[in-house]
């Protein structure tokens, strides 16, 4: 779940350099990097559902991604309403 200043979003287009553009649950369209110790872990894709933390400077622009939810963790989301 996310804390109190993460978002959710969903990945909609891939940037290249580990950039994504990612339409977040506020309705605001975030450039978002992946850190490394999540890029050497996981493969995020368009059209994912993730959690974004928003940069304290430019954070309306830009973000980084915290975590990737997998399609059970989503389904359970919507299921709570949360989505």
């Amino acid at each position: 779940m996310p804390k109190d200043d993460e978002v959710f979003g969903i990945v909609e287009r891939m940037l290249g350099a580990s950039r994504m553009q990612v339409r977040c649950k506020d309705d605001k369209i975030r450039i978002c990097r992946i850190p490394g110790k999540i890029r050497r872990k996981i493969w995020i894709r368009e059209g994912d559902v993730v959690l974004v933390k928003p940069w304290d400077v430019q954070g309306e622009e830009k973000g980084d991604i915290v975590w990737r939810y997998t399609k059970p963790q989503v389904n359970r989301l919507i299921n709570k309403g949360v989505l």
